[in-house]
């Protein structure tokens, strides 16, 4: 379970450079990010699928790398897709109810959301992440209408100055927010509300005994992972930013397609003090 845990914050198509059959050649140090991708592979190739990302399939058939030596986890190729699926399907809900949107994907890594959730045409779509790892998606992913990838660093908020704020708005932070310190975490909440008229936040959210030991463990393991922001009462938030309002909070380990498919995740899920290590939450401003 601890082991998943650390996939779980390892942080197709708008390019004139896409080529569909054209295999692609990675900068060296820059495999960080393939693990979340190639967990989602994993399972779209399982015949009884959870996700069923056919996009993460052939990104990963594409990339010139040997994803065996990432040496996956037991379990992430499941936790991963139960991951995106509980957030794809809150962003469903959110263009459902509100078809004329913009939604901002932060931190999204080579995550292919935008194409397993094919908006209409009527929602604009921000992938938004550093600039080599935009690169990347450039290569991997073709262009859609209403679709553009921004490359920056997502603390430094000037970027939020490019995006039109006529719409209400969707934030998406998969895997990313417990990377940031606390005093970014509420500067990027506090900028959002107050440039948009109405929107959600939805991401996955550490306990701060959870921060801890991924950071503890991955050093450990030698992937230098460093967790700075963890999420105790939902309900604080609430407190920090004016306007923000809880809707949903979700113990990851009790989601259904978990507690189906793994006794250990029933485990955790039926005890108290390890159920909340990890949360799905969800906000309204």
């Amino acid at each position: 379970i601890i082991a998943g845990c650390l996939l779980l914050c390892a942080p197709m198509f708008e390019s004139a450079n896409f080529m569909p059959d054209e295999r692609i050649h990675l900068p060296e140090n820059k495999t960080t990010y393939l693990a979340t991708l190639y967990g989602k592979a994993l399972d779209a190739r399982n015949p009884a699928p959870i996700l069923g990302d056919t996009y993460a399939d052939a990104a990963v058939r594409r990339i010139d790398f040997d994803f065996e030596s990432l040496k996956l986890p037991d379990g992430g190729d499941i936790t991963l897709p139960v991951r995106a699926k509980h957030l794809d399907g809150w962003t469903r809900d959110f263009i459902a109810a509100h078809p004329t949107c913009t939604v901002l994907h932060l931190g999204c890594g080579l995550d292919s959301r935008v194409f397993r959730i094919d908006p209409p045409a009527t929602v604009a779509w921000y992938d938004v992440d550093f600039p080599d790892v935009i690169d990347l998606r450039r290569q991997l992913y073709p262009a859609r209408d209403r679709y553009t990838m921004l490359g920056t660093a997502i603390d430094n908020l000037a970027w939020v100055d490019a995006i039109p704020t006529g719409a209400p708005v969707l934030v998406i932070g998969e895997g990313f927010f417990m990377y940031l310190a606390e005093p970014e975490v509420l500067a990027l909440f506090r900028r959002t509300i107050g440039s948009f008229p109405g929107g959600e936040f939805i991401f996955d959210a550490y306990s701060a005994p959870m921060v801890w030991l991924v950071s503890r463990l991955s050093t450990v393991r030698g992937a230098a992972v460093t967790l700075k922001w963890g999420v105790g009462d939902p309900h604080k938030l609430e407190q920090q930013v004016d306007g923000l309002k809880l809707l949903e909070e979700q113990p990851f380990f009790c989601l259904p397609d978990l507690v189906r498919l793994g006794a250990r995740s029933r485990i955790m899920c039926g005890t108290p003090g390890l159920r909340n290590l990890v949360k799905h939450v969800r906000y309204r401003f």
